[in-house]
């Protein structure tokens, strides 16, 4: 059984403690209510007020996050004042404590670093087809640790943004427009002058061929066993496929019907025999 005296020695304990500290800890938890509210709504009009001026996705997203940490940040240190917390103490430790993460995770703060240089600079956006470390596709996020990339084949592609960062990267579809190369061979028995004939009949005769700049046909290479020609022409970046495959189609065919051929690598082999075996 409990002694009726040291239970009210208890409770008396109780209630002077909640007199000084129970006013502290719901103020406490009302700042951090109402801070986390405003922290949202504040975030949300920023984002709302980029996504108006046109400022891309990604970035707004990113500066979107940093703001919502840092005013959370900022109501967690205002509550533990409150609650008589030494701010600057905690302050302190925290700063070691981040200085003990950072040096454990440097290779994940690399990323980081990469990250928030790609979203600040911008050499790609989600929608870009690009190639980056070795790999291309078309970009479907940018995170602050990662790049994620969509293959032609419907692959997904995770990339460290370490990675992405500290490569060449070659963002194929910002320009509006691309040319077009393709190179053919013809024999050095058929005539220049008439392939050249086809080659500029198809170019100008193709509905997505730009004719400003005009297209170009030229001689390119006198190759080992063909004298190269090469066709340069300018079409909309969501045509080049579409221009390449079609124009390498039609060539052949054009050049089938012109009698012009198209040499391919042959090898002749001469056999020799043994003059004795045969007398035998």
């Amino acid at each position: 059984m409990v002694d009726a005296t040291q239970l009210e020695f208890w409770l008396g304990k109780f209630q002077v403690l909640m007199m000084d500290y129970g006013v502290k800890i719901l103020t406490a938890l009302l700042i951090v209510l109402l801070g986390r509210w405003l922290a949202k709504k504040i975030t949300n009009i920023a984002l709302k007020l980029m996504t108006q001026r046109g400022v891309e996705i990604t970035l707004s997203r990113f500066l979107d996050n940093i703001i919502y940490y840092t005013l959370l940040a900022m109501v967690l240190i205002t509550a533990l004042g409150q609650l008589g917390v030494q701010t600057a103490s905690f302050v302190a430790i925290l700063g070691a404590a981040s200085l003990a993460v950072a040096l454990a995770l440097k290779d994940s703060l690399s990323h980081f670093s990469s990250g928030v240089m790609l979203i600040l600079f911008r050499p790609f956006k989600v929608g870009d087809f690009v190639t980056v470390s070795g790999e291309s596709g078309t970009v479907e996020a940018v995170t602050i640790f990662n790049t994620v990339l969509k293959t032609p084949d419907n692959q997904r592609k995770i990339i460290p943004n370490g990675q992405v960062y500290n490569s060449t990267i070659t963002n194929v579809t910002v320009n509006p427009t691309r040319r077009v190369d393709v190179t053919v061979g013809i024999g050095y028995d058929d005539d220049i002058r008439a392939a050249k004939e086809v080659l500029e009949g198809l170019l100008a005769k193709h509905d997505k061929v730009f004719s400003d700049p005009a297209p170009l046909v030229a001689v390119s290479a006198l190759g080992a066993s063909s004298v190269d020609l090469v066709t340069k022409s300018w079409v909309n970046t969501s045509d080049y496929w579409t221009v390449y495959y079609a124009l390498t189609e039609e060539i052949k065919l054009a050049f089938d019907e012109a009698g012009i051929s198209i040499p391919f690598p042959q090898q002749d082999v001469h056999l020799f025999t043994n003059q004795a075996e045969q007398k035998e």
